[in-house]
């Protein structure tokens, strides 16, 4: 008799890879994937542990599905991911609805868990985190015309604030041959977008091969010949060498789109988070960028209130993004992560202080957005077209300057019929706050 699976994916791209993978290996051997978890025999929660918010989000997710499971709505929950990585015991011991925790070195063996929770079993698995899969058939859950590709897990950096190496593990390259391969099978299946991740994906190569080959790779892969978009996520600011800029420059497929997570600014904030640089050593890294790829998208991610961090601290941050005018950003307010050495420093701050300057922060870049995007208006910009609102008689996609799901959309009208996953050339006529606005050429 077969069993059916739903699955609930939290979190980054990089855990739904991971998803993908287990739901692959389940339909291999037999289980109904199913999008809705009603009637499920078994619904499985990947999630994310990675701060505070998403924790929150991660345990939500699992008493809603234990309310369903009490109304005989479901059979049995299965939790996985970086959430059951780091609290293992704790999960089933403060919910005990949870009949399997599963950390990320187990999902290898994700197949046996469900059958033997659905056979009636309760029990808590750990395998060696350095055993979670990070290639092999998936079951791709994006819209067929694009897709991630991890080409690498764990992270060696050791940021203060960061409780990923503890989750998942130091960094670790797939090779080349084995990407190169996926990269090509996705592309055969209707892939047109190709997104490049890691936790640093700048640092690739660097312990398979003895110096890092991102950009080797990134050669290779705009030789695909069916793929249209190749975009790359997370790469570290020192990592942006010289040699990946030229990469850029001469790779039309290679999106001039970097998303480059830099936290702060202050020189003094980024030595205690263990992070390289400052202000000056940033902007002139921006600078570089732009002189050499004048259309280029500079997207970063920034935290505020830091332990210690001092009004003049958080100024030196405010005057950057001021000089700096990222077209995308995220701002965070700094999350305690139990274990990680910024947990223990002096001067934590109130929530309100660090939510506050993060407010400043997004207040002030959307003041920037509003900038930029004016900048946009009479320009023609190829685009990913994403659906059809029926109420407004347009259509809706993504520039090459939005990545899915973190960036803004485009609304467009056209004449005539185009279907989802169909790249054409949009006008810009018009601003929506972060959207814009356009019609087809």
């Amino acid at each position: 008799m077969s069993k059916t699976i739903g699955m609930i994916s939290l979190g980054c791209s990089k855990n739904q890879i991971d998803a993908e993978i287990m739901l692959a290996k389940l339909a291999e051997n037999g289980f109904i994937i199913s999008d809705d978890v009603d009637g499920a025999d078994a619904v499985i929660i990947n999630t994310c542990g990675f701060i505070e918010d998403a924790k929150k989000e991660a345990i939500e997710n699992i008493l809603d599905m234990a309310e369903l499971k009490k109304e005989g709505i479901i059979g049995k929950i299965i939790v996985t991911g970086c959430m059951a990585e780091r609290y293992r015991e704790q999960i089933m011991s403060e919910i005990p609805e949870v009949d399997a925790v599963a950390g990320i070195g187990s999902n290898k063996d994700i197949v046996d868990i469900c059958n033997r929770v659905i056979g009636g079993e309760n029990f808590e698995s750990y395998g060696d985190k350095i055993l979670l899969p990070i290639e092999g058939e998936r079951m791709l859950t994006t819209e067929p015309y694009f897709a991630y590709i991890k080409i690498a897990e764990g992270c060696s950096n050791n940021c203060t604030y960061c409780a990923i190496p503890q989750i998942r593990g130091p960094f670790r390259s797939r090779t080349e041959e084995s990407i190169l391969s996926e990269a090509r099978q996705l592309a055969s299946s209707g892939v047109k977008e190709l997104i490049v991740i890691a936790q640093d994906t700048g640092r690739y190569g660097e312990d398979l091969y003895g110096s890092p080959k991102l950009a080797e790779l990134l050669d290779k892969l705009c030789q695909i010949d069916s793929l249209e978009w190749v975009r790359v996520l997370y790469i570290y600011p020192e990592r942006v060498t010289d040699e990946l800029l030229a990469c850029f420059e001469k790779n039309e497929k290679l999106l001039d789109y970097f998303d480059i997570p830099m936290q702060h600014a202050d020189a003094e904030i980024l030595k205690k988070m263990n992070r390289k640089g400052d202000t000056e050593t940033l902007l002139e890294l921006i600078r570089k960028i732009r002189s050499r790829l004048p259309d280029a998208v500079i997207r970063t991610t920034l935290i505020t209130g830091f332990p210690g961090e001092t009004e003049e601290n958080f100024e030196t941050l405010s005057d950057f993004v001021g000089r700096a005018e990222f077209d995308r950003l995220g701002c965070f307010a700094y999350s305690m992560e139990e274990g990680t050495p910024a947990s223990r420093l002096p001067g934590q701050l109130d929530e309100e202080v660090k939510k506050h300057r993060c407010e400043v922060i997004m207040e002030q870049q959307f003041r920037v957005i509003e900038k930029i995007n004016e900048k946009m208006i009479g320009k023609v910009l190829r685009t990913v077209v994403e659906g059809y609102d029926a109420y407004t008689d347009t259509y809706y996609g993504r520039t090459w300057r939005d990545a899915p799901e973190i960036d803004g959309v485009i609304n467009f009208t056209c004449p005539f019929e185009i279907n989802e996953g169909d790249f054409v050339d949009v006008e810009v006529m018009g601003v929506n706050e972060y959207d814009l606005i356009g019609e087809i050429v």
